[in-house]
This record gives C-alpha cells, sequence and structure tokens, in this order.
C-alpha cells in the first residue's frame, strides 16, 4: 500500500483531473449553463452572486493545489539537478542545493556565472573551463603569458 497520506493524495488526483480536458470542458458548461440561466433569474443580483461566489471558492482553493503541485514538482527538479551535479566530475558541488541560499547570495552567484560566460567568450573554446576559479586563473595566466607585467 502506498503511504501517501489523505491530503497527498487528494491532492496529486485533483490536479491531474483540473488539468484534464474534461475538467476545462465542465467548468465551459457551466458558465454556458449559468449564461442561459440568465433570462429566467432575470439577469438579478443572486444570479451574478452564483457565479461570482463559485468561482471565488474554486479560485481560492485551486490556489494551494497548484502551489502544493509545484512545491513539490520543484523539488523533484532540485533532487534530479542535485544528482546529476554530484555524478559529474567537472560539476561544481557548491551547486547543491542552492535552492536554499538567499535572493542575494542567488545574485552574487549569478554575477559569477556572467562573468564565467565574458571569460569563455574570450577562449577560442568554451568548453575548458568548469568554474568561476578555473576561469578567472586560465584567463590571468593566459594574458599575463602576452604581458608579464600585468
Amino acid at each position: 500500500m502506498n503511504n501517501k497520506n489523505l491530503f497527498e493524495r487528494f491532492a496529486n488526483a485533483a490536479t491531474s483531473f483540473t488539468g484534464s480536458s474534461y475538467a476545462f470542458i465542465g467548468a465551459l458548461l457551466i458558465v454556458v449553463i449559468w449564461a442561459v440561466t440568465g433570462p429566467v433569474f432575470d439577469y438579478s443580483e443572486t444570479w451574478q452572486l452564483v457565479i461570482n461566489t463559485g468561482t471565488t471558492i474554486i479560485t481560492f482553493l485551486m490556489v494551494f493545489l497548484i502551489q502544493k503541485a509545484q512545491n513539490k514538482d520543484g523539488k523533484a527538479i532540485q533532487l534530479k539537478l542535485n544528482e546529476l551535479i554530484a555524478a559529474s566530475r567537472q560539476a561544481s558541488n557548491r551547486m547543491v542545493d542552492v535552492e536554499d541560499l538567499t535572493e542575494k547570495e542567488l545574485d552574487q552567484l549569478h554575477h559569477y556565472f556572467v562573468k564565467i560566460a565574458e571569460l569563455s567568450k574570450k577562449d577560442e573554446d568554451i568548453h575548458k573551463c568548469y568554474s568561476i576559479d578555473a576561469a578567472v586563473k586560465k584567463h590571468h595566466n593566459k594574458y599575463q603569458d602576452k604581458n608579464p607585467e600585468l
């Protein structure tokens, strides 16, 4: 038996269903039925409140289901990426669990990778630099050979 809790099973089923064409067709039918009944209810405020209240409640609940699905998917993707990083000899293990860094730390890391890209553009083969440390050292050595006073 699967060890998932009740909410986990419900969330998986609900997100799977709500992302289906059946759910879309069902929602479309509800809106069409509501619109067709407008003249029957003389387009009253109560008639309008029915669709407004229904859609508001469904939207409110769906926000939490969508967030749960995104959290789960994001965690699974991060674990897969961590596995790839850990398995690669050329990848920096500093990138494992990078999602736990602060926004400021991520910006700093982004700056480093921009610098790697800039330095790599100056090289003939962009596949030779694997880290910011190696890229800076190689770049510095290359230009120091040409200009020893640097």
